[in-house]
């Protein structure tokens, strides 16, 4: 049986770091976002900066050089690497990935990464060595291509997060051979359980969050969203639930918290707190913009949209 979102926000909040100045910088979260290339500026840049939005400390963008000089110029709060260069030896690449994702929590994976066999392989060493340091990772967009043409590269990986959008999921459940003709609301179980228990975050009228592993569970959180979709705003999830797996990693590693609830739980949750901000922060856009509401209108809403959902005070009005 499915449970509502609302009645797991109490476990959700345990996640959150005390804003209370107890922490130093870099503990309250540091995400990295991989991809940007020559096309792809806009979707790296929606992911990183709504990490910090929501309430990162550090957001790198890891990026092709073709692509860094658009994303720096859209905010002097991102870390941008332009290491993902086509003529760069695959050797020189992975040292310097790994040097970088040692410093992070999470790594949000596809916002811009498109689907040029650099960026692919690129991506494909970022995640084995995001896997081998045990941190926490998001998958989206490209990144979703990507696992769909090698599925051994995230199956079994309790730490990962997918967020397919009604396209990407549809293909990637032909991919694993998902029967059509099941349930609807049991398909996103049945993905995960054939990616070894990787938690799903299926986007679309209500999101559905399953995770198959040990015991499954399924969560249908429908908080009132936008009623526009417009290119990006899945971008914006990616980095909400980024900065929310940021936080599950530095509870895991007991910076705060009494570490009471199981690692195993700390995907789904992530995605719960992620999905019920963009949600709502989408409404809260919509409201002021109607029709021509763009994603950038849903930045400002974030931080608010973060308050409302788990009852932050915020300095004026909301």
């Amino acid at each position: 049986m499915a449970l509502a979102w609302k009645t797991l926000l109490g476990q959700v909040k345990q996640l959150i770091p005390p804003l209370d100045g107890s922490l130093h910088k870099g503990q309250s979260g540091r995400v990295g976002v991989l991809g940007g290339a020559l096309d792809y500026t806009g979707a790296p840049y929606f992911a990183a900066i709504s990490a910090l939005r929501f309430g990162c400390d550090l957001s790198h963008v890891l990026c092709s050089p073709t692509a860094a000089g658009a994303i720096k110029s859209y905010s002097p709060d991102l870390i941008v690497h332009p290491i993902l260069r086509e003529d760069a030896p695959t050797e020189h690449v992975s040292s310097e990935l790994k040097s970088i994702l040692s410093r992070l929590h999470v790594l949000v994976m596809g916002p811009g990464l498109g689907r040029e066999p650099y960026m692919q392989s690129f991506a494909k060493i970022a995640l084995s060595l995001a896997k081998q340091q045990g941190l926490f990772v998001v998958l989206d967009a490209d990144a979703l291509w990507l696992v769909g043409q090698d599925i051994s590269v995230v199956k079994g990986y309790r730490r990962a997060v997918v967020t397919p959008n009604v396209a990407e999921f549809a293909r990637l459940s032909s991919q694993l051979g998902i029967d059509p003709n099941s349930p609807a609301d049991k398909r996103a179980a049945l993905v995960s359980r054939a990616l070894g228990g990787v938690t799903v975050l299926q986007k679309g009228a209500k999101d559905i969050i399953s995770v198959d592993a040990e015991h499954a569970e399924t969560v249908f959180v429908d908080a009132e969203g936008g009623l526009k979709r417009c290119g990006g705003q899945g971008d914006i999830l990616s980095g909400t639930v980024g900065t929310m797996l940021a936080w599950a990693k530095c509870y895991e590693d007991g910076v705060f918290g009494d570490k009471s609830l199981p690692t195993a739980r700390l995907p789904l949750l992530a995605a719960i707190g992620g999905s019920t901000v963009t949600r709502t922060a989408s409404r809260r856009a919509f409201s002021r913009e109607g029709r021509g509401v763009v994603t950038q209108d849903m930045l400002s809403e974030v931080g608010k949209a973060f308050a409302e959902t788990f009852g932050e005070e915020l300095q004026g009005k909301l």
